[in-house]
């Protein structure tokens, strides 16, 4: 199987994987990683040389760039972002490619136990004959959401290379730190300058997400009474102890990402630090809907609040700040940019779907900001993890999909 956009896709994923990204939540600034801004400054460099105008790196960490229109349009957006989670080990990616898949187990170098099975994965079964990008088996590939960027500087190319291509004015940016949540500052929306605009950071071919959660953190710190443990007979309070209470005292059969799918919401507990004096516990919230969400919120504190009164040396404090909302209640009153994603996918031969994200995007930030963003697909598959993989053929109809996008914008209505 060939495609004309394969070898640039396949070259650029590489080459961007093998960079460590990696995002931290407990920094501060934009990005939260100086690591993230060597990926930056390169694809600032690679736009500058393929003839992008407007080529800048901002304070915050974002990279933005125009293609020219070469006809009348809305501006449309094309974001995709450069961090990898936290979640997994990032440091030393090691991308490989798996030509002519042949359809059976891909095992890994570095990782002998590790295997990516078609039976496990059914998706993967039917990528026979694709070529494959997984990393070595002891980090994840990144192609979240490098994938993404390979796609949208693809797709930049090929139009910068063919003004013949009629499509209206086009705006490009690369952000930091989506997976920790700080990926769209307030100043992006005004710089960014589109009419509307699309993540791809999806997962299969045709999925056009325009639902994600609704989501919040929380973090709860418990105080606790510090003594030597030699004198500590009715003194003593173990913040562990009481840390524990909390965890054990939430559901656990219900409403865990574990024991969830669809469009149930969960707690999920993060991070449990500290010691017998303090510990600090981190949740997200996620439902999506935002009664759902605050009711989970209003259940952790609830337990927090019980497991105080059974110790009141202790001191329990328990703060909720919001993340991101549901893009479906701004995109549902106004549904142009999906409508045109759809028509678009059937116009590349493919059939949209669309299913609720679990989860969320630069999107969801952006357009509860006023920039209605839908997610689309580019293929990447088992993100966050060893088993990481995606299918070039794949990044290639994504690539085709930006491109028909871009052109059917530029038509009158």
């Amino acid at each position: 199987m060939t495609h004309a956009f394969d070898k640039d896709l396949e070259d650029r994923l590489v080459r961007y994987a093998a960079i460590d990204t990696q995002s931290d939540e407990d920094a501060p600034g934009a990005p939260s990683t100086a690591i993230q801004l060597v990926l930056l400054r390169l694809l600032e460099t690679e736009l500058t040389e393929m003839g992008a105008s407007n080529v800048e790196l901002t304070d915050y960490g974002v990279v933005l760039a125009t293609i020219p229109g070469t006809a009348e349009g809305p501006t449309v957006g094309f974001l995709a972002h450069v961090d990898t989670a936290p979640q997994f080990n990032a440091t030393g990616v090691k991308p490989r490619v798996v030509r002519g898949y042949n359809g059976g187990e891909i095992t890994f170098p570095d990782n002998p136990d590790l295997v990516l099975s078609p039976t496990d994965f059914p998706y993967l079964a039917t990528k026979q004959g694709h070529d494959i990008v997984t990393a070595s088996g002891t980090t994840l590939l990144g192609a979240d959401d490098k994938a993404g960027v390979a796609i949208i500087m693809t797709a930049a190319e090929h139009l910068l290379a063919h003004p013949e291509i009629p499509h209206g004015p086009i705006r490009i940016a690369f952000t930091p730190d989506e997976e920790i949540g700080r990926g769209v500052s307030p100043r992006l929306p005004k710089d960014l300058g589109a009419d509307f605009a699309y993540t791809f950071d999806g997962g299969k071919v045709g999925e056009i997400e325009f639902e994600t959660f609704s989501a919040d953190a929380a973090e709860v710190t418990v105080t606790g009474v510090s003594i030597h443990p030699g004198f500590a007979k009715d003194k003593m309070v173990n913040a562990i102890h009481l840390a524990a209470k909390i965890i054990q005292t939430l559901p656990h059969v219900t409403m865990t990402p574990e024991t969830t799918d669809g469009v149930d919401g969960f707690i999920h507990a993060t991070d449990m630090v500290g010691g017998s004096s303090e510990m600090k516990l981190r949740f997200i919230l996620r439902d999506f809907e935002r009664e759902g969400l605050a009711a989970k919120g209003a259940l952790l504190q609830q337990v927090c609040d019980a497991v105080a009164a059974t110790e009141p040396r202790a001191t329990i404090t328990c703060e909720i700040r919001p993340q991101y909302r549901n893009m479906r209640y701004w995109l549902e009153k106004d549904m142009t940019p999906v409508d045109l994603a759809n028509e678009a996918c059937r116009k590349i031969g493919l059939a949209p779907v669309s299913v609720p994200i679990r989860g969320g995007t630069d999107g969801s930030r952006l357009t509860e900001m006023g920039v209605p963003t839908p997610n689309l697909f580019t293929g990447m598959q088992n993100i966050h993890g060893p088993l990481e993989w995606i299918s070039v053929q794949d990044m290639a109809v994504a690539t085709e999909l930006c491109l028909t996008l871009s052109e059917l914008a530029a038509k009158p209505a």
